[in-house]
C-alpha cells in the first residue's frame, strides 16, 4: 500500500466521523497554487478546515507534528481564499486529524478542533 492510498483511506474515514458528528462536507482536496486543504466542512457554527495526516504504526514523526508553521501557513492562505471565493458568516476554524492506519485498516483517528489559528500570519478572514 503507497502513500497516497493510505492518505486517501484517512481522509475517507475523517469524512466519515465528520458526517457522524453533524457536519456537512463542503469540500474535498480545495486547491490553489501553493496550497491545499484535505476536507472543508461545516456545521451550525464553523467551517472547519481540515488537514488529514495519515501515519503508519510507530511512525517517526506524528501527524501532529508534521503540520509545522509553513505548513500551517500554506493552508491558511488556501483557506483565505477558499472564503473569498465563497462568503459565508461561519467562524473558521483550523482541525488537524492523525489517522493511524495498519495493512490498509483503520486503527484509531485523533481529532484535534481548533489545533491552531490564523494569529501571526498576514490574512484576514
Amino acid at each position: 500500500m503507497n502513500n497516497t492510498e493510505i492518505g486517501n483511506i484517512g481522509e475517507k474515514n475523517v469524512c466519515d466521523y465528520l458526517i457522524s458528528m453533524g457536519y456537512e462536507i463542503a469540500v474535498r482536496n480545495y486547491r490553489i497554487k501553493g496550497g491545499e486543504i484535505d476536507i472543508i466542512a461545516v456545521d451550525d457554527d464553523y467551517i472547519a478546515f481540515v488537514e488529514v495526516k495519515s501515519r503508519r504504526p510507530n511512525s517517526m514523526v506524528s501527524g501532529f507534528e508534521a503540520i509545522n508553521k509553513r505548513k500551517r501557513g500554506l493552508i491558511i492562505k488556501t483557506a483565505v481564499d477558499y472564503c473569498y471565493k465563497h462568503p459565508t458568516v461561519l467562524q473558521p476554524r483550523f482541525d488537524i486529524a492523525e489517522v493511524i492506519i495498519d495493512n490498509g485498516v483503520v486503527i484509531s483517528i485523533d481529532y484535534i478542533q481548533n489545533a491552531y489559528d490564523a494569529t501571526g500570519y498576514n490574512f484576514i478572514f
